[in-house]
């Protein structure tokens, strides 16, 4: 630019800035002296284009603070010296606003050139000639760097959650809202995880909450690693956190995501106060099949979350339409656990324990069971996984250990009685004065009660926990370490605590079970280790032979297991221990009883355009066993509706009768809590464009098949049993 025109546009610019009536007064050189003076100061930078949009002047301050050399910049297009600051979302806006000819202010931006570094506020005004002709801009600048960076961090804090740097409830809400509009209109499928933490509030509660931060802190970033696809993790608060993943509806790949977050989140943490180990469940739904609307598939995730929870934990669950029920009854019987306090439905089930070197039952350990007045027997294994986190466990424990010792006053002397002790109850102030009333009330040697101890209670006040150990020694009852060997362990509770007895961590034992020379490795050190401290060791979850005999050869002294026997009732007790001595040989058919499952259930298969309602009276991963139709012969094609949308196309092999085996084209799934599921649905797109509403099919029942008018072909053999299912 000329000195004319330099002189020309600090003059207009002083014009307008300088309006007060001593302005007048003041030559170009004075007027070029404050402009100078203005524009060091920061309070004005000025800059000008001319009508082809190159730079043809701009403060030297402007460029200092951009840490660019001005000669470079000057003659050079506008847009490609500044760019539009990513925050504001307008990378096309200073462009536009150029090539409009029109006025602007208030724009953000940086230098193309060095992202990351000053930010600046430019306002512009185009200038015309007397023509009407564009003769380019004349504008200002203002330094906003700190005042933007203040903005994006307060922004930030409303998106992310400050501890783990993910997104926050509100925006992973505003992120799947938007998403699943879009892929709505799109017919695409989108997952959602719920991912709640198993056994956090016990570390919070021990080690405090800066440990429970840093915790959480390492499992986001464990959440990272583990997906390694397009999503989007967000804690929602507390030990809760939620994934969304555009794109997939592949019940496979999700369940073995999950079961990948599942394994990554219960490896061991290290954290200045402690090492410790905790657990993770999964609850997965996915659009559209399980919803549309965000409100809909996050209810569906939470259903199969709080299922998978209640299912045993460390598991993940699909959501299906059967989880509300079963979600609403267990609420209810965690409500009526009080109840069942107070009018005696509690009773106790003894597994027991075998002493290695003669086979005598040395010990029965308690398991707490429920006769519930409507659904029954409620087992020890299911019970546990409702009192666990209730308020009322401590209540429960109170009344097992009471009910204990008054069962072992009925047995021989050498027999014990071994109770698992909740943590809650165990830091509570009047523990020890129970047991104590417990055991004077039986009547019974204060020896004969085996208090199984979890490690987690050292995670507690030490001064309680060190001055509830030496009661109960004093008392002279038996303390076993509980679960040693689940990633707590450590030297320095043996070293506190006068424990009698260690028990193996029963998942290490399983793993011993699999030829694993390592894990067999760990057992004898557990084993040597308490020999050096003269303490026994138990084994528990037994059930081959093989296991058996390889912890033997380790040195374990006491073993426990289906392969002696499961659980049992106060009679069998009475019964067996009425020679005074029992002996149990192990057996090499036993093995853990399944849990009970329907295993008859009505459902539909498909054969040209005909559905036919048969009963399902077993499933694999490969087939099915169905009865119900006559002369259907083999090689005989059908689509199996297993409900939800769960359509599988299967060939007759084998047919006798009214029965028939079916095989799998496509081999079905684990669902993730012991059942089998199809790794893909029928889409409510699909069924939509057919003219059936966008919903998640109901079970068994394929839209419009039987209203195709199309033939039987084949005949019932007998009605279809209105009670199964």
């Amino acid at each position: 630019m000329s000195l004319k025109g330099l002189l020309s546009l600090r003059n207009s610019a002083a014009s307008r800035l300088l309006r007060a009536p001593v302005a007048s007064a003041l030559s170009d050189g004075d007027r070029l002296a404050m402009l100078d003076e203005l524009e060091q100061s920061g309070l004005g930078w000025f800059w000008a284009s001319d009508a082809s949009g190159q730079l043809t002047y701009l403060s030297s301050a402007i460029a200092s603070r951009l840490e660019l050399p001005l000669n470079e910049l000057l003659g050079q297009p506008l847009v490609s010296i500044f760019t539009a600051a990513d925050r504001e979302g307008r990378g096309k806006s200073l462009p536009l606003m150029l090539a409009a000819h029109k006025a602007f202010s208030g724009m953000a931006v940086h230098a193309a050139r060095r992202q990351g570094g000053a930010v600046l506020r430019l306002a512009g005004h185009p200038l015309f000639t007397q023509d009407g002709q564009f003769a380019g801009f004349r504008g200002t600048g203002a330094d906003i760097t700190d005042e933007y960076h203040r903005e994006a961090e307060t922004e930030r804090l409303t998106r992310f959650d400050t501890l783990t740097g993910l997104s926050n409830r509100h925006r992973m809400a505003q992120h799947i809202d938007a998403t699943l509009t879009a892929f709505k209109a799109a017919r695409r499928n989108c997952a959602v995880m719920m991912i709640d933490l198993d056994r956090f509030k016990q570390v919070n509660d021990t080690l405090g909450h800066a440990a429970g931060d840093e915790l959480l802190k390492q499992v986001a970033a464990r959440l990272g690693r583990a997906i390694d696809r397009e999503c989007e993790i967000g804690r929602l608060g507390g030990d809760e956190f939620q994934v969304m993943l555009p794109d997939i509806d592949d019940r496979g790949v999700l369940g073995d995501l999950a079961m990948k977050i599942i394994t990554m989140v219960r490896q061991p943490y290290s954290l200045e106060e402690g090492r410790c180990v905790i657990g993770a469940s999964v609850g997965i739904a996915i659009a559209p099949h399980d919803g549309v609307t965000r409100e809909e598939v996050v209810r569906s995730a939470d259903l199969a979350l709080y299922a998978a929870k209640n299912g045993g934990r460390a598991q993940y669950r699909f959501f299906s339409g059967e989880l509300e029920n079963e979600t609403i009854f267990r609420r209810r019987l965690e409500q009526n656990l009080g109840t069942a306090l107070s009018e005696e439905q509690l009773f106790l089930r003894f597994e027991p324990i075998v002493d290695a070197a003669t086979q005598s039952v040395c010990a029965l350990e308690a398991h707490v069971c429920w006769d519930h007045d409507e659904r029954g027997i409620i087992d020890e294994e299911e019970f546990a996984q409702i009192v666990e986190g209730s308020s009322l466990a401590g209540d429960v424990g109170r009344w097992a250990i009471a009910e204990a010792c008054q069962r072992a006053a009925l047995w021989p002397e050498s027999v014990r009685v071994a109770v698992d002790v909740p943590v809650s109850l165990f830091l509570a102030d009047d523990f020890v004065e129970h047991v104590a009333q417990a055991v004077n009330a039986a009547g019974i040697a204060p020896a004969r009660l085996e208090l199984e101890i979890s490690e987690a209670v050292f995670f507690g006040d030490a001064n309680i926990v060190d001055h509830a150990l030496a009661a109960l020694f004093k008392l002279g009852v038996r303390l076993t370490l509980d679960e040693f060997g689940s990633g707590y362990s450590s030297l320095a509770y043996l070293r506190r605590a006068p424990f009698d007895s260690i028990k193996i961590d029963e998942k290490l034992v399983a793993e011993a079970g699999r030829d694993d020379n390592r894990e067999l490795g760990l057992v004898r050190a557990i084993v040597a280790l308490a020999g050096a401290l003269q303490m026994d060791t138990i084994a528990n979850g037994i059930e081959s032979a093989v296991l058996l005999e390889s912890l033997k050869d380790c040195g374990v002294r006491y073993l426990g297991g289906p392969i002696f026997s499961e659980p049992v009732d106060y009679d069998t007790i009475e019964q067996e221990m009425a020679g005074g001595t029992w002996k149990i040989v192990p057996g090499a058919d036993r093995s853990r009883r399944a849990r009970r499952r329907t295993v008859f259930r009505k459902i539909q298969v498909i054969h040209d355009d005909y559905a036919y309602e048969v009963t399902l009276r077993n499933l694999s991963k490969t087939g099915a066993l169905i009865q119900g139709l006559a002369d259907v012969p083999k090689g005989t094609q059908f689509v199996v509706d297993l409900g939800g949308g769960q359509l599988a196309v299967a060939t007759v092999i084998r047919s006798n009768g009214d029965v028939q085996g079916l095989e799998f084209e496509q081999s079905l799934i684990e669902d993730g809590a012991g059942g089998l599921c199809t790794r893909n649905r029928v889409s409510p797109y699909a069924i939509a464009a057919a003219g059936s509403p966008l919903a998640a099919l109901g079970p068994g029942n394929f839209h419009g098949i039987e209203q195709s008018g199309a033939i039987p072909k084949f005949g019932y053999a007998m009605p279809p049993r209105a009670d199964l299912g």
